[in-house]
């Protein structure tokens, strides 16, 4: 198993990823659903090198995003040294291997190695389920929070939901 950047190669993948996610989320009551995300958003992830995947054997079993600013959920604390990760999107065909926790472990290390203070991703709404994955993975569960600006944001967060957010310090 090994986690590297994405490339423009992976792009129709990664947007099969996040159809499988969605069908996911739909499956689930009480869980909101990404929207549609726009290619040009990704395109632009991979060219800045924020898109990355988790391969095994030459399969994509895994996708994540990362930014290092996120103003509009995080307020006040986007002023502190961060990596955020974003679109957690599972390979059917290898779920149920932690994966959420394989990234969390690399998140680590890229933190470390880049001298960054936090380790910071949200969910939308009271997901138990989220909430339950991510502490196991390490993260504290800092409460709901208000979205600020949520017109500058994908779709999903502009529903006038409450944000769950978590971070690890590094």
């Amino acid at each position: 198993m090994e986690i590297k950047k994405s490339s423009h190669a992976d792009i129709d993948e990664i947007f099969r990823l996040y159809k499988c996610a969605q069908d996911f989320q739909k499956s689930i009551k009480k869980v909101v659903v990404w929207p549609d995300f726009e290619r040009k958003l990704v395109d632009q992830e991979i060219s800045e090198g924020r898109q990355y995947k988790v391969s095994i054997d030459e399969n994509i079993a895994a996708v994540f995003a990362i930014t290092f600013s996120d103003e509009e959920i995080w307020q006040e604390k986007n002023r502190d040294k961060a990596v955020y990760i974003h679109r957690i999107a599972t390979n059917p065909e290898f779920r149920g291997q932690n994966f959420v926790k394989v990234i969390t472990d690399w998140a680590r290390d890229f933190a470390k190695a880049n001298d960054i203070d936090f380790v910071r991703l949200d969910t939308l709404d009271r997901n138990e389920g989220l909430i339950k994955v991510y502490t196991s993975a390490g993260f504290d569960f800092l409460g709901m929070f208000e979205v600020r600006d949520a017109h500058k944001l994908p779709e999903h967060y502009q529903r006038g939901l409450k944000a769950a957010l978590f971070e690890i310090k590094i």
